[in-house]
């Protein structure tokens, strides 16, 4: 059975996999998924927390982060659709600039 370390190295190697995709890319759909990469990290550290304190409240947060990540999830790709319709790219540069 792994210990909480393991579970805290794999939050933690999750993060930093998402940060760096967010980080590398301009594609906005790869950018919503690498922070979904890292919300899931930090969700894996929750629960690891959770275990080591031996009590339900790390799981039951957990479960309250993977609702608020399913809401985030369609506000997001919600967005980006109607990004997509009014400009025609998902390029983050794109709309870097701010029209008045």
């Amino acid at each position: 059975m792994a210990g909480v370390t393991e579970y805290v190295i794999v939050g933690a190697a999750l993060f930093a996999l998402g940060l760096v995709g967010f980080l590398s890319r301009r594609n906005l759909i790869v950018m919503f998924l690498s922070t979904e990469i890292m919300f899931q990290g930090v969700l894996v550290n929750v629960v690891a927390v959770g275990r080591l304190h031996g009590g339900l409240e790390g799981q039951a947060f957990g479960l309250f982060l993977l609702v608020i990540a399913a809401v985030e999830a369609g506000l997001a790709l919600g967005l980006i659709v109607l990004l997509f319709r009014r400009r025609g790219t998902l390029d983050a540069d794109a709309w870097s600039a701010m029209r008045g």
